[in-house]
């Protein structure tokens, strides 16, 4: 059974999974699901068609699937999807997508701190942390286990890689490549992100090819198809290697230097 308190506002054709807590002053819109044992504290929206998966924990006046800001909206159905275990906390503000048929999506196991802002059509993977008042333009794309620090702003269409870590109030205008620290206005590749690599058990040949190749990327002044070239012609590429050229050569907006 989910416990619904009786100040909350919860459509009758919301579809609630079971061991859901739905705090006070809570609003559930018509087409919004909730997979089991997600917990509303209180004073949470929750709009639109919007699925969430179980176990996820959404506190005080946090608003999730409401309408784009975006002023191209047309109309149409849009969708936000979220997976597992995440949580959201104090303002936290995300919403669905732009054009009809499309989504803002959320992956499982991410911690999102008070005041974060997710816009339309951004696509997060899974583990990631956003620190107290980060926000993301529309269309960003964040990749597992990136941490982003508090105030740190993202420009659209911008890709953040997986375990990436963007320091705290740095602008970011160009793809944040995986595996490194970048901070800075506007946002500069600073170095590997060791500390990272370590807590996620990156084995140690991978982390040292992933110097290597920091260092024909940013510190020898050779241009981006050089130092691709130059990591390449290596013997063995680790799979975090492979992932970094890939990331970098699918790049539409540069890569921050």
């Amino acid at each position: 059974m989910s416990l619904i308190h009786p100040t909350a506002i919860v459509h009758p054709k919301a579809e609630i999974g079971a061991d859901c807590d739905v705090g006070p002053y809570c609003v559930v819109g018509e087409h919004v699901v909730l997979g089991a044992r997600c917990k509303l504290h209180s004073h949470v929206v929750i709009d639109e068609h919007t699925r969430l998966g179980s176990g996820n924990e959404i506190f005080p006046f946090a608003s999730i699937g409401l309408k784009t800001q975006d002023l191209k909206w047309a109309g149409g159905v849009t969708r936000t999807e979220i997976g597992d275990d995440n949580t959201f906390r104090e303002f936290v503000t995300i919403h669905s997508a732009t054009g009809a048929g499309e989504f803002t999506r959320l992956g499982s196991r991410n911690h999102i701190l008070a005041y974060c802002h997710i816009a339309h059509n951004c696509v997060l993977g899974d583990g990631i942390i956003m620190s107290n008042v980060a926000t993301l333009a529309g269309h960003v794309t964040v990749e597992d286990f990136a941490v982003i620090g508090g105030l740190a702003a993202i420009h659209q269409f911008c890709r953040i890689g997986k375990m990436a870590m963007i320091g705290g109030c740095s602008k970011v205008v160009q793809d944040v490549p995986p595996f490194m620290i970048a901070d800075g206005n506007p946002a500069e590749t600073r170095t590997v992100n060791k500390i990272g690599l370590e807590r996620h058990g990156v084995p140690e040949e991978a982390q040292t090819a992933l110097r290597q190749a920091y260092k024909a990327l940013f510190r020898e002044g050779l241009t981006i198809s050089n130092a691709l070239a130059e990591i390449e012609n290596k013997p063995v590429l680790p799979p975090e290697v492979q992932h970094l050229l890939n990331f970098i050569r699918a790049s539409e907006r540069g890569i921050s230097r």
